[in-house]
């Protein structure tokens, strides 16, 4: 597949679709307007690629719905070179916003299938993370901590402690927490103790799961 004009119509589309559900931020929406979803999908779906909908992709996962990208990114209040950290890379959709907005991200998947293939399709395409891990999200990343910012693209049942252990001062965690239906939860660390906690009303993502071993 390409990306043409045709394709670059539909993005500006998307990008009016996602402002009139209160999008604001103009960088996401460049984001938005730049990266091409359909070659994130199944070629199947190509025709359906600009939709504001979630669609499935490899290992039971799905690519998220545009406005949710658009929405847990503006949460991050991403500025140039902060250093991000992913759980769950999936298609890699989320993962090639961050990079619009310059962050340098760190992201961490626990499929394999999915592992192996979104880092062959980002080495095709040009995409650079610093680190594409293979992994328990719920652990985060101890070892590159503490990160400017945390963005979680699963469901979680709570809150990982391990991923809040892992915020900067000042940095900013967006998690959607629940059950069948999720909570966009967004927390803020204070201090070494304080977080100020903030929801953001109900999405619907696939469960993020924990390695028990």
């Amino acid at each position: 597949m390409k990306d043409t004009l045709k394709h670059q119509g539909m993005r500006n589309k998307l990008a009016k679709v996602l402002i009139s559900k209160g999008i604001s931020n103009a960088k996401v929406l460049a984001a938005i307007r730049t990266i091409p979803r359909h070659l994130f999908m199944d070629s199947s779906f190509e025709g359906h690629a600009y939709q504001d909908k979630a669609f499935p992709i490899a290992a039971n996962q799905t690519i998220s719905q545009p406005y949710t990208v658009a929405f847990q990114t503006e949460l991050l209040e991403l500025k140039t070179g902060q250093k991000i950290l992913e759980i769950g890379t999936g298609s890699g959709y989320q993962t090639a916003a961050l990079l619009s907005l310059k962050a340098v991200v760190f992201t961490i998947e626990r499929q394999l299938e999915l592992f192996k293939k979104t880092n062959i399709f980002f080495k095709k395409m040009g995409y650079r993370p610093k680190k594409v891990i293979f992994g328990d999200g719920y652990k985060g990343l101890p070892e590159e901590a503490p990160f400017d910012g945390i963005i979680v693209t699963a469901g979680a049942p709570e809150i990982p402690k391990a991923l809040m252990a892992q915020l900067k001062i000042g940095g900013r965690l967006v998690i959607p927490v629940g059950f069948e239906e999720q909570i966009m939860t967004l927390l803020i660390r204070k201090s070494a103790t304080e977080f100020e906690k903030k929801e953001f009303g109900s999405f619907r993502f696939v469960p993020l799961l924990e390695d028990k071993n």
